[in-house]
């Protein structure tokens, strides 16, 4: 008997994986979605056959339209030398302007002037329409208005021709002189626009010049009138701000200044040394009176030696006494009084030269010092006048400039209409244009394909079915164990000659089929899923009903009963039994009697005589409880004791989220296969019965994906090897193996 362990042992798979297996999703790509489309051909199918017919219709009942076209030149005209700034030019990339000039075309107001000049909104051809609109209609009602624009603007072709400054317009309708019309009408319009907007600018920029010169001449006259009177109040002549009084003055005085100290010094020099010095000496040593000779001083004291030398001799001829002696004596005393004054006056008259000296340094220093102070202030208010002149002489340039400007869009204004010239005017078309049909039905089919496409893909997205085995061991998180084709059913007269078995187990009666040879893959699988020895319990069960497990079940366990082994067959499903029905036994007693203890094992166990080692036992009859029968002791010891009698017990179960009687027996076995059936179980459904296996403890062994069609994309090639030759015992037909089944049976009987 399985394990009853709490934790869902690890079977085949590595211990560090708990949840049993790992799978990365690969990317999406073209092969895959190649699949994809094989898969929903038919929608594209659909898909082409609508656009064909769509196409079809298109191409057969398109209007006969008449396009008439006009070309006109857009350069920059003679006049571009003559305008006001740099911002109104051609100047920059022309492919930009020619653009620009697109859209001035196509604008609404452009438009709207054509629509009202030619009455399009009462216009039948313009409308497509067989008489014109009652009542009336106005293009002031918005509406009308949106919709007699629009439609214009739809209808309106306009390109530019290549490597040119060519501007190409082209109207289509249903009349081919009203489609000349409408080009001639919107080319005539856009040139009387564009010479209106640009004399009119021309004009609104020479008011502005106007009223702007009108108040920069009063600034220039003000700023004039402010720069001369700081010239009048500064002393400057002209206009050289470096020739006034105070410079001029400063100057005068920084000399004056310098001569009167070299004379004080001087002055005072003289003094200094005539007061100090011999009074003898004085009149040989230096200069007394400046300028002059120190004359009178030294004629006296010649004259004082001269009455001297008399004297002597009178005195020593006649004596002192002698009235003449006297009078040389009174002669001699005073010429001594005149030298002496003459020395005082000397020194008075230096000393006094030394004060007017001093007091001429004194005062000319004063006066520089003032005229420096004036000076500097001089200097602040040089500052300002150069201000003012910067000032002036701005103003003065702008105002030429403007007044130069205004000149030029006087000129301008009558120049600018040379910048669009029509090159052709339109021509009614001679013959409609029409659309190749070839052109119109390759469009839609093409197009009918794109969408069938996205439908398809979109169909793709939104199918929650589980087909493809990569996407299915993404979302359970298991390895796939097999994959097994949809059965092929047996034609009526061979149904006839089969027995219930053979009709209803498919490796019976195509043991080389696609069929059974996916059965020996998934037999395989289960032997080799587990380390040390196989499974011995095998329990197959599914998410919902109707999914093919107890067909996977029966063919499984006539795969195992080929082999040398024993093997027991065992109907779990208490509620809707089926495996009797499957084998043509009798299901009046089976497992439920043998839990009830009506009957015993061995003699409730039946055999299939196309399958020699193969034994079933039914579900019996329906009990009132069966969930407490199956989780019963009861049900334990039989199990145990099938495990002594048989190599493997293969268990049918009910769907794991209808009932919880799978989960009860998915605890009791070595290994659970989770069968899926290919398009019809969804990802949700699975993922949640892959939960209640794993969180109950079960052995979750792989999955099986049943009912395959290997005809679609997904699975195409898959078993491309079936015409291989089998040499195998397996591959051996049930017929070669009847002469050992007499052997077979003595055994079976004999371990019973």
């Amino acid at each position: 008997m399985g394990s009853k362990n709490t934790q869902p042992p690890h079977v085949g798979v590595p211990e560090t994986n708990q949840a049993g297996f790992s799978t990365t999703v690969t990317d999406t790509t073209l092969s895959e979605a190649l699949i994809v489309l094989r898969k929903r051909k038919l929608v594209l199918i659909i898909a082409v056959l609508l656009g064909l017919a769509y196409g079809i219709y298109k191409a057969e009942s398109q209007p006969k339209l008449y396009e008439a076209y006009g070309r006109i030149q857009v350069r920059s005209g003679s006049s571009n030398e003559y305008r006001v700034s740099a911002a109104t030019t051609y100047g920059g990339d022309p492919g930009t302007k020619l653009l620009s000039e697109i859209e001035i075309i196509k604008s609404d107001s452009l438009m709207l002037s054509v629509c009202r000049e030619m009455d399009l909104a009462n216009n039948a051809d313009f409308l497509e329409q067989k008489s014109r609109p009652e009542p009336r209609a106005t293009l002031e009602d918005g509406e009308t208005r949106q919709d007699t624009v629009h439609r214009l603007q739809s209808n309106l072709h306009i390109t530019i021709v290549a490597k040119t400054d060519i501007i190409r317009i082209s109207y289509s309708s249903l009349n081919a002189k009203l489609s000349a019309d409408i080009v001639n009408k919107v080319i005539s319009d856009y040139v009387q626009r564009s010479y209106q907007v640009r004399y009119e600018s021309s004009q609104r920029a020479s008011v502005w010049l106007s009223g702007t010169l009108e108040g920069l001449k009063q600034e220039v006259e003000a700023s004039q009138e402010q720069m001369m009177d700081m010239q009048r109040r500064l002393g400057i002549l002209g206009f050289d701000p470096n020739h006034n009084q105070i410079s001029a003055s400063i100057d005068d005085l920084a000399k004056a200044a310098g001569g009167a100290k070299l004379a004080r010094i001087i002055a005072e020099a003289r003094y200094r040394v005539v007061s100090g010095m011999d009074p003898n000496t004085m009149e040989g040593t230096i200069e007394l009176t400046p300028g002059t000779a120190p004359g009178e001083l030294t004629q006296l004291r010649s004259q004082l030696a001269a009455t001297k030398a008399n004297y002597a001799t009178m005195e020593s001829s006649l004596g002192p006494n002698h009235p003449q002696s006297k009078a040389l004596k009174a002669t001699i005393d005073e010429y001594t009084k005149e030298i002496d004054a003459e020395q005082n006056r000397l020194i008075v008259q230096a000393k006094q030269f030394y004060v007017v000296a001093k007091a001429n340094e004194d005062q000319t220093t004063a006066a520089l010092e003032t005229e420096k102070t004036d000076a500097y202030k001089l200097r602040d208010q040089l500052v300002e006048y150069t201000l003012r002149q910067r000032e002036y002489e701005a103003n003065r340039t702008l105002y030429d400039s403007l007044k130069s400007r205004l000149r030029t869009a006087s000129v301008q204004s009558g120049l600018e209409s040379l910048d669009v010239d029509v090159v052709d005017q339109a021509l009614p078309p001679a013959e409609p244009v029409l659309r190749p049909q070839s052109t119109v039905i390759i469009t839609a089919l093409v197009f009918a394909l794109l969408a069938g496409i996205v439908v398809a893909f979109l169909m793709e997205s939104l199918d929650t079915g589980l087909r493809s085995i990569a996407e299915i061991e993404s979302i359970t998180e298991l390895p796939s164990l097999a994959i097994i084709p949809r059965a092929r059913r047996s034609s009526v007269d061979q149904a006839a000659t089969l027995s219930t078995a053979q009709r209803n187990v498919g490796i019976l009666t195509q043991p080389k089929s696609q069929f059974a040879e996916a059965f020996r893959s998934l037999r395989t699988s289960l032997l080799l899923s587990s380390t040390g020895q196989p499974p011995k319990f095998i329990v197959l069960t599914s998410a919902t009903p109707s999914e093919g497990k107890t067909t996977a079940a029966s063919n499984l366990a006539a795969i195992l009963a080929q082999r040398d082994t024993r093997v027991l067959l065992i109907d779990g499903d208490l509620r809707r039994p089926n495996i009797h029905h499957r084998f043509g036994l009798n299901g009046k007693i089976g497992l439920t009697t043998v839990l009830t203890g009506a009957t015993k094992l061995e003699e409730t166990v039946q055999r299939v005589p196309e399958v020699p080692n193969l034994d079933i036992l039914p579900s019996g009859p329906v009990p009132p409880f069966p969930t407490e029968m199956l989780s019963s002791g009861a049900m334990e010891t039989i199990l145990k004791r099938c495990g002594e009698l048989y190599d493997y017990i293969v268990i049918d179960s009910p769907p794991i989220l209808s009932v919880t009687d799978g989960v009860i027996l998915a605890r009791q076995a070595d290994a659970v296969v989770l069968v899926v059936r290919h398009g019809k179980s969804s990802k949700h459904v699975v993922r949640r019965a892959r939960d209640l296996l794993l969180r109950s403890g079960a052995a979750i062994t792989g999955i099986v994906l049943n009912a395959v069609d290997l005809n679609s994309p997904e699975y195409y090639g898959y078993y491309g090897y079936s015409g291989y030759s089998y040499s195998s015992v397996d591959s051996d037909s049930w017929e070669s193996q009847t002469a050992a089944e007499g052997d077979h049976t003595n055994a079976g009987e004999t371990k019973r």
